[in-house]
């Protein structure tokens, strides 16, 4: 991987229950432009990082209750662009009756529809 950018401790996220979107975000990055896959939107900071997810109907793509994902205390997000694929792996944590669970995101993958730089960035928010 020629590229990597470690920001661990540095993302942010936030879900609006009402429209049922989650968003991850790097703290502190230059946005430059987005990349739109239906469901999911993809930030692109201008050195060519991923440094943001949002995911619209997130309870139903990770057959969660909304108030789960209102009850998020941890996650992380590591992505990866090689040869034009992007792949995207969440991992977060929630309350469900006052008992930590872990709930691994579907593990993602998109073809770029214009040419990014192989990079590969994780990101977490601590607990």
């Amino acid at each position: 991987m020629k590229k990597q950018l470690n920001a661990k401790g540095k993302g942010v996220f936030d879900y609006d229950y009402k429209q049922d979107t989650l968003f991850f975000k790097i703290k502190d990055r230059e946005y430059a432009k987005s990349i739109d896959f239906d469901e999911i939107v993809i930030d692109i900071d201008k050195e060519d990082y991923i440094t943001g997810i949002q995911i619209f109907n997130a309870s139903k793509i990770f057959k969660l209750d909304k108030k789960e994902l209102r009850n998020i205390k941890y996650f992380e997000f590591d992505t990866r662009v090689e040869h034009n694929t992007i792949s995207i792996r969440l991992l977060f944590n929630y309350i469900r009756r006052n008992k930590v669970h872990v709930e691994r995101g579907q593990n993602l993958t998109f073809p770029a529809a214009s040419p990014l730089t192989d990079s590969k960035t994780l990101c977490t928010v601590p607990a």
